[in-house]
């Protein structure tokens, strides 16, 4: 397994991110609250962490749901996976809504959702008129069937 550095700035009490596990694939990042949030049914609302990161050029970070809080208490962020590009440096925040039927607190320090680290491509477009034929086609939405 390889391992990268990334530059971190922690601004908040809270421990740095980490990984759960040795074979975990993301890192729990924390709430850095002032106060509680409380989130009511279908309201959205930007969580600050205290954290800023400089990744390295081809790398970016996601930010993912935690499953715990997406299955016990309906918190997800909105739009999953959100990412952290290389060039930001400012400090990450998560977008959470509460999906569920009932007002959920958000505590300081509290474990909000993860953040993955992963290589990507760089895509240079070549236009053309056509495409190659393929045994899906245009097929999509559910063209395979349920079962």
């Amino acid at each position: 397994m390889e391992t990268i550095k990334v530059k971190i700035v922690n601004k908040s009490p809270n421990a740095l991110p980490a990984y759960g596990t040795a074979q975990s694939a993301g890192m729990d990042l924390r709430a850095w609250l002032e106060e509680p949030v409380t989130l009511q049914p279908l309201e959205r609302r930007l969580i600050p962490t205290g954290v800023s990161i400089a990744l390295p050029e081809g790398f970016e970070c996601q930010l993912r749901p935690r499953s715990g809080l997406a299955l016990k208490r309906g918190l997800t962020l909105l739009n999953t996976p959100g990412t952290i590009d290389a060039d930001y440096r400012g400090d990450i925040g998560v977008i959470m809504v509460n999906l569920s039927s009932e007002p959920q607190t958000i505590e300081h320090g509290e474990r909000i959702c993860q953040m993955v680290i992963a290589r990507h491509e760089t895509v240079v477009w070549e236009a053309v008129d056509t495409l190659d034929e393929t045994e899906r086609g245009a097929g999509g939405f559910g063209h395979t069937g349920t079962k």
